[in-house]
């Protein structure tokens, strides 16, 4: 069972949770980066590779009987932040297409390189199955 946390009168985070409070089962997965399942990337386009990491992150909950609904988590590593900031519409469609309308912890953060040459965005999570 999780928990949204929002201080009583701050404005209402958008695309996000400010906390969450959560017990179960804990569930994590690694970095996913836009590439498909024979680690090849299909495309070099932004919103693209996110939309593949998206669902590479349900794939991998899946496998822990966890979906989208219990993450508590998420941490995004970009190259670009313009590139994010840019597409915030299309972003948002991909994400509610793939995660459907939960809205975890969520960070966001640019650095200067991804391990794979090609990786334009890399995210990991943190999910929690109640018990």
């Amino acid at each position: 069972m999780w928990k949204v946390l929002q201080p009583e009168g701050w404005a209402p985070a958008k695309g996000y949770a400010n906390g969450i409070s959560a017990r179960g089962r804990q569930v994590f997965v690694a970095g996913m980066i836009g590439w498909n399942g024979q680690a090849q990337f299909e495309t070099d386009d932004f919103v693209a590779q996110c939309k593949q990491a998206l669902q590479n992150i349900v794939d991998t909950l899946a496998c822990g009987d966890a979906g989208p609904q219990h993450m508590v988590r998420m941490t995004w590593y970009v190259k670009d932040k313009r590139a994010y900031l840019a597409h915030g519409r299309e972003l948002g469609k991909v994400y509610q297409e793939v995660m459907g309308r939960h809205y975890p912890v969520m960070t966001l953060v640019q650095v200067a390189d991804l391990v794979e040459d090609r990786a334009q965005v890399e995210i990991e999570v943190t999910a929690i199955v109640p018990d």
